[in-house]
């Protein structure tokens, strides 16, 4: 195998060069940003890149390009018509992301059950004055989508003593998911009658565009909470708005949006049932070991010749 050139448009710490130059030695890694990678790309065989970012020129720069890694689970600015004709491999970081995510989620139950917001808000004007609060043990969590991230969501949920209800394309057994139901309409609308609080951590696919709208919210409990943690254009906006003024939900706690950053004038930003987070459920400081370390693992099987982990289907988007 000829030697290996490697784009990475993100910076490496010494240690993460390190740990993907102790696969083969004779590898060539190059940290580029988004406006000098272009000029690297005409040796480039493998890119390792993040899903949101616009990719197409990257690739029709690139005569030798095998393999495009995404830190991100999500790869939506990544398949194109051209890749999906291509031979190219496609990975994702799939399976990076639960622990931080699950630990959001826990964090905007806790805060909603807790009076939190309301409590900051009294806080700054000086107000002692008490509000209802609730517990979460024996509440209904409703998963949207039992991936990596849904699963360790279930895991922390149960362990708090919630019921665990969720969502997926295939059915199988889960360890801490008391129902699984399909991943049809009926079911969805079914599933969410029951659950007190509601977490999106689907992929974001053709399929799933949209996916969850005005019906859906009808559907759900007056007194229940919505989440959002994996991409904006799953929901409609506007219907999840329209949800919350007219009260069909009590709050919602919301880390993806349709367009990014929130724009000002959104009526989000002013709603006092509603938690902003600016896209950074998975954030943490062990994130670049982790999505590192499993680069260097499937750099290896890709050296090797075997079998790589968290390929993604071109045409499925995930």
């Amino acid at each position: 195998m000829p030697v290996l050139n490697i784009v990475v448009l993100n910076p490496l710490a010494d240690r993460h060069l390190a740990a993907l130059q102790a696969v083969d030695p004779d590898i060539t890694i190059t940290v580029a940003d988004e406006s000098s990678a272009l000029e690297k790309m005409s040796t480039c065989h493998i890119l390792v890149t993040w899903g949101w970012l616009e990719t197409r020129p990257l690739y029709q720069a690139a005569p030798h390009l095998e393999w495009i890694h995404a830190l991100s689970a999500g790869v939506e600015r990544l398949i194109f018509p051209e890749i999906q004709a291509a031979d190219i491999l496609l990975t994702n970081s799939k399976g990076i992301h639960g622990i931080p995510v699950a630990e959001h989620v826990l964090a905007l139950m806790l805060a909603f059950n807790r009076g939190l917001p309301v409590s900051i808000r009294q806080q700054e004007v000086k107000q002692w004055q008490r509000m209802p609060t609730s517990e979460l043990h024996d509440q209904t969590i409703a998963i949207v989508g039992l991936g990596s991230i849904g699963r360790e969501i279930a895991k922390k949920a149960k362990a708090l003593s919630m019921k665990v209800l969720a969502s997926k394309q295939e059915i199988t057994t889960e360890l801490f998911v008391d129902k699984l139901y399909p991943a049809d309409n009926d079911s969805l609308l079914e599933m969410l009658g029951q659950a007190d609080f509601v977490v999106i951590a689907l992929p974001l696919t053709e399929h799933t565009h949209n996916l969850i709208g005005l019906p859906h919210f009808a559907a759900m409990k007056p007194s229940a909470y919505f989440f959002n943690i994996a991409r904006g254009n799953i929901v409609n906006e506007a219907d999840l708005i329209a949800a919350l003024q007219q009260q069909l939900i009590q709050g919602a706690g919301l880390d993806v949006f349709t367009t990014e950053p929130l724009p000002a004038d959104n009526p989000l930003w002013d709603m006092p049932n509603v938690i902003i987070t600016p896209h950074m459920a998975s954030l943490s400081p062990a994130y670049l070991d982790r999505a590192v370390k499993l680069f260097a693992d499937n750099l290896t099987r890709f050296v090797q010749g075997r079998d790589m982990i968290n390929l993604v289907d071109k045409i499925k988007g995930y």
